[in-house]
């Protein structure tokens, strides 16, 4: 049966590998004297080729392989040497130069127009933008006022000698144009031609470079051990809404990891003791912006360490990984108190590369006879806080204001109060008429607010009138920067450690319940141990963020290592099936060491580092707004006699009746 199976696949390569075309400046023409045609021929499996044989270097990009160099690395010291590249037709000039293209750059070729050379003239000519090519050359100085500054290859061309044809490319869907714009869902369903660009390579070749640095630092520097851990497993309680997937056994499905957290936590009890690995995770989150179903993590868990430990490898790991183009990063990074980012920024998150910090202007107005400000002061963590938005009372519209009132209103529930502040540094507001002189003046002086400047005023629980102001601080920063003003710097890296969060949150659904801030594995503050037994909701955890220009890049935590408390957190206070994480209680209760770890979103860390507008940039095949593979249009139907051995059966929402509506992006 093998070797029947091995004959036959023979037979299916040999049809399907077809000769190349090949044209030389010398020889073009057959014995008998006919121009060699275009056609593909079949030939004998063999393990060496003639035809691809050149003297290409034995390590490097072009090692192992048909070329002699790669389109973006010939230089004026290369002048008079003989080459060969192979590559993509980015286009053709006046019939007298082809563009060569390969992942490092680009090379001009020079097309001969010598009569002796008329059909390789010929062949050069009739290329389509997009066909594979090999050309054979020497390496020539440009003449003088012809060089291209703009091009790192600009001072050289090939004059071609010889091509082989790979491919004719038929004609796509979008030019491979850096320049050319394409819609979002068209680049995915074609994604392999969108990768050709020259953005989407260096996307994707800094990604593979970080991460071999990283493995180099944990494993080499550090003496990490990169484990790889199952992705078929069991629901976990609380977290992201995992992926199900069903098995043979009726009524029995495995769940999709949305990390691999009890098994780097179950690696330490093993003794372990280091533990990485470059993890894919999966959540079903739906339809959240600039989220996939499936992502990296660079996955980190070690065993007698406290959280400075972890916060001071992650820091030397970045320092060492860094790629030097971006420049240096300075450790140790800032460090903020969660009630701190909150305080001053509104945000757990806070983009630290620019001010325009909540001020709190309650003692202003702790007398006030303005209604609404009386009566948001005397509610439980009433307040009154605002922001100075530096020359935004120039450069508003009031379309502008009235966009962010009518944020403030449907997403927080909260009114608005706007003030501008006159050239001659009166108030242009509402309020002015209620406010007394010293009111406005002492207003003036706690913001910081002079000529041009404008004023966002909420009043109500700081739970709501933080947050408030956070997001109404960065729609500020992003208008200001649409009127030419400068706020964030997109050369600059602000890192910052978010720590002392508190390690339950009252549900939103629920309120009078409790829910794990970050996951029910995390330990408390030692010296908030008691309170997990008498006043859980004032605990704080040993959780840390790590936040990057306003987004965050990581989380990790000190763990629970003892089966008792565990237990406590997810019995008494969660009110969670502890039957669920028996594995995990059994594996505490046998002798578990302190240990704590981190995930890094290698995702969003390197769509950060390069600028990208969106995580889905530094991805090589993800999925779409909605989840969806938009190139093979997966998820797919499965038909009901494939579905019978796992017992299921689908039933179909009654608008549907079965079929599958086409997806944007």
């Amino acid at each position: 049966m093998a070797t029947r199976s091995r004959y036959l696949l023979q037979r299916v390569i040999r049809g399907l590998r077809a000769q190349p075309v090949c044209y030389h400046s010398s020889t073009l023409t057959s014995s008998q004297g006919c121009r060699l045609l275009w056609k593909p021929q079949v030939r004998p499996l063999s393990c060496s080729h003639t035809l691809y044989k050149c003297d290409s270097p034995n390590t490097g990009p072009s090692s192992l392989s048909f070329r002699s160099h790669t389109c973006g690395e010939l230089r004026s010291h290369h002048v008079g040497e003989k080459v060969t590249l192979c590559g993509w037709v980015q286009y053709l000039r006046q019939d007298l130069f082809v563009i060569l293209r390969d992942f490092s750059g680009l090379t001009q070729v020079l097309i001969p127009q010598e009569e002796s050379a008329s059909n390789l003239k010929a062949v050069l000519c009739d290329l389509t933008a997009e066909s594979v090519v090999k050309v054979t050359g020497t390496v020539r100085r440009r003449p003088a006022g012809q060089e291209n500054k703009v091009m790192p290859t600009g001072e050289i061309e090939v004059l071609a000698e010889s091509v082989d044809i790979f491919n004719v490319c038929r004609k796509l869907p979008f030019e491979i144009k850096d320049f050319v714009k394409k819609s979002e869902s068209l680049r995915m369903q074609y994604r392999y031609l969108d990768l050709r660009s020259s953005q989407m390579q260096k996307n994707l070749r800094l990604r593979s470079q970080l991460v071999m640095k990283m493995r180099e630092y944990l494993c080499n520097v550090h003496g990490f051990v990169d484990v790889e851990t199952p992705t078929l497993f069991k629901r976990t309680p609380g977290g992201a809404k995992e992926f199900v997937v069903p098995s043979r056994e009726p009524g029995r499905f495995y769940s999709l990891p949305q990390s691999p957290q009890q098994f780097k936590q179950l690696l330490m009890v093993a003794g372990i003791d280091r533990y990485f690995q470059m993890a894919r995770c999966y959540r079903d989150e739906g339809s959240k912006p600039d989220r996939q179903p499936e992502f990296t993590q660079v996955d980190i868990e070690m065993s007698f360490v406290d959280q400075a430990g972890i916060m001071s490898l992650v820091e030397g790991l970045l320092q060492y990984s860094w790629p030097a183009e971006k420049g240096p990063i300075k450790a140790p990074f800032q460090t903020m108190t969660y009630e701190e980012a909150m305080r001053d920024y509104g945000v757990d998150k806070p983009d630290t590369r620019f001010s325009m910090k909540l001020v709190d202007l309650s003692e202003i107005f702790l007398f006030t006879e303005i209604e609404f400000l009386r009566s948001a002061l005397s509610q439980p963590e009433g307040s009154v806080q605002a922001i100075c938005v530096p020359s935004g009372a120039k450069l508003f519209s009031g379309k502008d204001l009235e966009k962010l009132k009518q944020t403030a209103k449907t997403q927080f529930g909260q009114e608005l109060s706007v003030m501008l502040v006159k050239a001659d540094g009166t108030l242009k507001s509402t309020l002015k008429k209620l406010l007394s002189a010293s009111a406005t003046d002492e207003l003036l002086q706690r913001t910081g607010a002079g000529a041009g400047d404008l004023l966002l005023m909420a009043a109500g629980s700081l739970h709501t009138v933080r947050p408030l102001l956070g997001n109404l601080r960065l729609q500020c920063a992003e208008l200001l920067e649409s009127r030419g003003i400068s706020v964030r710097d997109p050369a600059a890296f602000h890192f910052l450690w978010v720590v002392d969060f508190p390690l339950f949150l009252p549900k939103e659904e629920e309120p009078g319940e409790l829910e794990s801030a970050h996951h029910p594995f995390t330990a408390p503050l030692p010296e908030d141990t008691e309170l997990l037994y008498t006043e859980p909701h004032k605990v704080r955890g040993q959780h840390y963020d790590l936040v990057l220009n306003g987004s965050e890049i990581g989380g990790g935590s000190i763990r629970i290592h003892t089966a008792s408390d565990q237990l406590h957190v997810l019995k008494n206070i969660l009110k969670e099936d502890p039957s669920l994480l028996s594995h995990l209680l059994e594996a505490l209760d046998s002798g578990a060491p302190p240990h704590g770890g981190i995930a890094l979103g290698l995702d969003r860390l390197v769509s950060i580092m390069v600028g990208a507008p969106s995580i889905r940039d530094v991805i090589a095949f993800p999925k779409s707004f909605r989840g969806h593979d938009l190139m093979s249009c997966a998820p797919d139907l499965v038909s009901e006699e494939e579905l019978k051995s796992y017992h299921i059966s689908v039933k179909w929402p009654a608008e549907q009746g079965g079929g599958g509506g086409e997806e944007g992006k």
